[in-house]
């Protein structure tokens, strides 16, 4: 999918991929399904193709495309890139593949370990396709160095993996500068210019907003002008979000504004405090990569991929705990000139590293190896 709202991070990734890749010169074709396929979306992906399958099945994101069109689209194609894990379309697209001989790249970003909901559903469809999906790849696409052992354990060489993490495009990020009071009143009603907290995500139980806002709970009277801003589309948490606030007396200080994207969710990011990433699991946050570019301190998870830039000073990493949250949050919040330096750091890694406009030149450059190795 594309769409900003359900597809997250994978939609992102594919999306940006697909705009820098054309830009450099490759035509690039995207399949997905015709949920969230807005009018501002297809205008930035003008030079691309894009061919919409209609979803007759939103639990399992059932595409309905025939046979024909499916193989079509494949022929037409030197090198093939599954996004993603879990899907009937990917499966589809699999099965055509091999039908036609295509080589493909396969990118699980973070989901070949099953993880969370459905796992019986999960188990199945790696028995019956997602195993060969993965041991069939010409190339295993890992987003973080720590995603390799999730290739490792399927049996793959790790000279088939390469590692290709995420990016942005700092052309998305307006650096112009408002008042505190007239920023917080567009980001949450009720924050009048206090500082905050920032969660950014979808409000789901692998996401870890529960855990966060325990963690805001014991560290709230500590510091009583502190708000919490969850920010991101109901997981099938909101309610629950909503009560626990309500029971720790603080649904003040807790806002829910929905899903913040372009000016606003940038403006959020220069805004907050401190940006806490609190996943149970996760590939690799784009947003803590938005936090670069908005120079916003960050505070995450150790399962969240970002290790890397814990090590150099870039973040502030602890376990996937309520006790470590509230530690980390209490350490931060404590600190502000140490998590603006680290904010510091963790600009100038993204500014280098971390492009979207690189990591095409990667996928490009992978591309042409196979195509090479293949002829």
């Amino acid at each position: 999918m594309l769409d900003t709202v359900t597809g997250g991070g994978t939609a992102e990734r594919t999306f940006q991929i697909a705009r820098f890749l054309q830009r450099q010169g490759a035509q690039c074709t995207i399949l997905t399904l015709d949920i969230g396929n807005t009018a501002e979306r297809q205008k930035e992906l003008a030079d691309v193709r894009m061919v919409a399958a209609p979803c007759i099945n939103h639990r399992f994101f059932m595409p309905r495309l025939s046979s024909r069109e499916l193989r079509a689209l494949v022929a037409d194609a030197d090198v093939v890139h599954l996004s993603g894990h879990w899907t009937v379309l990917n499966a589809r697209v699999f099965r055509a593949c091999r039908q036609l001989g295509k080589p493909y790249l396969f990118n699980p970003a973070g989901a070949l370990r099953p993880f969370g909901r459905s796992l019986l559903i999960k188990r199945l469809y790696n028995a019956w396709v997602g195993g060969q999906i993965v041991t069939s790849a010409a190339k295993c696409i890992a987003i973080t160095q720590d995603e390799r052992a999730d290739f490792l354990a399927f049996g793959i060489p790790d000279a088939r993996i390469r590692v290709i993490p995420n990016g942005i495009d700092p052309e998305q990020y307006d650096h112009t500068t408002r008042s505190r009071q007239t920023a917080s009143a567009d980001i949450a009603a009720g924050l009048n210019g206090a500082p905050f907290v920032l969660f950014l995500g979808r409000l789901n139980h692998i996401k870890g907003p529960d855990l966060l806002l325990e963690a805001f709970a014991d560290v709230a009277s500590r510091f009583p002008d502190h708000h919490l801003v969850m920010a991101g589309p109901d997981g099938g948490l909101l309610e629950t979000l909503r009560a626990n606030a309500l029971a720790h007396g603080l649904q003040d200080r807790v806002h829910f504004p929905g899903f913040l994207s372009g000016a606003k969710k940038a403006e959020a990011l220069r805004s907050a405090r401190l940006l806490a990433i609190p996943s149970r699991r996760e590939a690799m946050s784009i947003v803590v990569l938005e936090a670069g570019a908005c120079g916003c301190p960050v505070l995450f998870t150790d399962a969240c991929g970002l290790s890397d830039l814990a090590r150099v000073g870039a973040g502030l990493m602890v376990a996937v705990s309520t006790q470590a949250l509230t530690d980390g949050l209490t350490q931060a919040l404590n600190s502000p000139e140490q998590q603006q330096h680290n904010a510091h750091v963790l600009a100038h890694i993204v500014a280098d590293e971390y492009l979207w406009q690189v990591q095409a030149a990667r996928y490009a450059s992978l591309c042409s190896d196979i195509l090479s190795e293949r002829s």
